[in-house]
């Protein structure tokens, strides 16, 4: 394997140990997001974009060179399978047509899996996000919650207080009432005896 396969490959390993790291369910997202929010990321995010785009370019390239190689030792095959001029050159071409197919696999699956490390890492940051405005909207749900309790209650007490006052009003209504009707008939007979 030459070194820019070499490299390839060695980038391929160690993005597929990047998402499985990424993976794993004991590791909650707001400590990724912990991480990801270091100030040395803070640093290199400037740079991080420009990165990013020319490893993909990078990978882009070696895949096409990699279809390329593996469509010339294609059509090469055909036309060397039928000639017996020499005998180990279908061999020959067979093994730079495993290389190339090799080559074309490691460089797609590192293009692919940049592409899904990179919205990995974006959903990490979102997912941590939205559980921290999650958390935040309970707080306040259970606050608002407990406000409104608290309303209720003294709502009620309210109106128990009312309707007991009421009934008190309503005996002392009932007592003066009684007591204005009693000296009404008292000025009655007092005015019918004064007129006799």
């Amino acid at each position: 394997m030459t070194l820019q396969w070499a490299a390839v490959a060695t980038f391929l390993y160690a993005e597929i140990g990047l998402i499985l790291i990424f993976c794993l369910p004991f590791i909650p997202p707001q400590r990724w997001q912990k991480i990801f929010s270091f100030n040395v990321w803070g640093k290199i995010a400037t740079f991080w974009n420009k990165a990013f785009l020319t490893i993909i370019i990078l990978l882009i390239v070696l895949f096409l060179d990699a279809v390329r190689e593996v469509r010339k030792y294609s059509s090469v095959h055909t036309i060397e399978k039928s000639s017996t001029s020499r005998p180990d050159a279908y061999e020959h071409t067979q093994m730079k047509l495993f290389r190339s197919q090799r080559n074309l696999y490691i460089s797609g699956f590192s293009l692919f899996f940049w592409l899904v490390l990179r919205r990995l890492v974006t959903l990490i940051t979102q997912l941590a996000k939205e559980l921290s405005n999650k958390g935040v909207l309970k707080t306040q749900a259970e606050n608002t919650n407990k406000a409104a309790k608290k309303f209720m209650e003294e709502n009620e007490k309210l109106k128990r207080i009312l309707k007991s006052h009421g009934k008190d009003e309503e005996c002392v209504l009932e007592a003066e009432n009684k007591k204005l009707v009693e000296d009404q008939e008292k000025l009655k007979t007092e005015l019918r005896k004064t007129s006799d």
